[in-house]
């Protein structure tokens, strides 16, 4: 089988000393004004204006400047990085107009803020890694926590300071798909709340409990809404708020990327389920739950590790009744309340739990085998849909 390659990050942590945060932070404060100076122009503008025209307006003809002669004092790469990302940010943004790009509607590019995430890309020529240390040009050489070996030769590094003040290193490499021989043809994953993942094999994962930290966050929000803004102790309880928010996305990320991988790497075709995440957020009894489980952070995991791994990734139709229809006989019992979660079958007597026979419904759908509800009703199989007032029948399990 021929290798394929493709991108990936590898991003490591690393402790700047407090010379190298004031450069940083300098470094950041550019990219942050270059990217504001350059929106700011197109947004005037009747006509976007070229990448390069942009670059000689914000960054050449600023340095002459004396409101902006600071911006010689780093590195011109960095900035001249800035404008090219926000000429892709218009890309994206004009192509989800014209219906080009896939997803949501993307909004069009927004102001870059002090208190929010900074970054600042260094191409080939900016850095270069030598032994155990990287080199960023007026920064100087700085040193990461090798968790693991690059597999290539980066084509480039961003620096990343989040909310919390963690300062990362994201390398852009190539990497070479893997042949692992799978071990079982398909999988169909039903997604939930309390349960993240019920598998059509029978296994299930249970997702990491938020709900500690998550009272840790609400009570600080609402001393931050007290406090004064731009005050000390406000600037210090939003840092300890990003903190909280970093280790549930820590624990959400370790958690999804070990189960896409044991998934994608077992088997050899993995099926999931369209699911509308922006119309269920609108639920604002379970908008915080569902926020917190990300789903759709475990589907892009899936789609990725899918292609490294050489295996089918298959996403079916929202509007597959999954839920609503027996895997062994096709009997369709309609809708069912949420708080059900076992039932009964009225065709063929077998009694089900809803997620797993819906994750078996995905994967039956998923490898071609669609439920055809008129051949099943002219061989007397489908009736029907299931009445709720019928309870001798199903068996309700409260979600506890």
């Amino acid at each position: 089988m021929l290798k394929t390659f493709m991108k990936a990050r590898y991003q490591f942590r690393f402790y700047p000393t407090d010379q190298q945060r004031q450069l940083l932070a300098q470094l950041f404060g550019c990219v942050r004004v270059v990217w504001n100076d350059a929106l700011a122009l197109c947004k005037q503008s009747e006509k976007l204006p070229s990448n390069n025209d942009l670059q000689k307006l914000v960054i050449t003809q600023a340095k002459k400047t004396l409101e902006r002669v600071w911006l010689s004092e780093v590195s011109n790469i960095p900035l001249q990085q800035s404008v090219a990302d926000l000429g892709v940010a218009y890309k994206n943004f004009f192509d989800s107009l014209k219906g080009k790009r896939k997803g949501k509607k993307l909004g069009s590019p927004k102001f870059k803020k002090k208190t929010n995430q900074q970054t600042a890309r260094f191409r080939i020529g900016g850095f270069s890694i030598k032994g155990d240390e990287v080199y960023l040009a007026k920064i100087g050489n700085v040193n990461p926590i090798w968790s693991r070996k690059l597999p290539s030769a980066p084509s480039s590094v961003t620096v990343i300071k989040d909310c919390s003040n963690r300062y990362f290193l994201s390398f852009v490499v190539e990497v070479e798909s893997i042949d692992i021989d799978a071990k079982h043809i398909s999988i169909g994953i039903d997604l939930g709340i309390k349960t993240f993942a019920v598998m059509s094999n029978g296994e299930k994962a249970e997702s990491p409990d938020y709900s500690k930290l998550d009272r840790k966050i609400r009570k600080l929000q609402k001393k931050l809404a007290r406090q004064l803004k731009d005050s000390k102790r406000r600037n210090k309880t939003r840092i300890q708020i990003a903190k909280l928010h970093n280790q549930i996305a820590d624990a959400r990320k370790d958690f999804l990327h070990k189960l896409s991988t044991k998934i994608v790497s077992e088997n050899q075709a993995i099926i999931l389920e369209d699911l509308n995440i922006s119309g269920m957020v609108k639920n604002h009894l379970l908008a915080r739950a569902i926020s917190f489980q990300g789903w759709r952070e475990f589907r892009t995991l899936c789609e990725a590790k899918s292609q490294k791994f050489n295996r089918v990734f298959h996403v079916i139709s929202r509007w597959e009744p999954t839920s609503q229809v027996c895997f062994e006989c096709g009997y369709k019992w309609g809708k069912l309340n949420l708080k059900i979660r076992s039932i009964q079958c009225l065709n063929c007597g077998t009694e089900h739990d809803q997620d797993q026979n819906a994750a078996k419904n995905i994967n039956k759908v998923g490898i071609g085998h669609c439920h055809d509800s008129k051949r099943t009703q002219r061989e007397g199989k489908t009736g029907s849909s299931a009445h709720l007032g019928e309870v001798s029948r199903i068996t309700e399990t409260l979600v506890r």
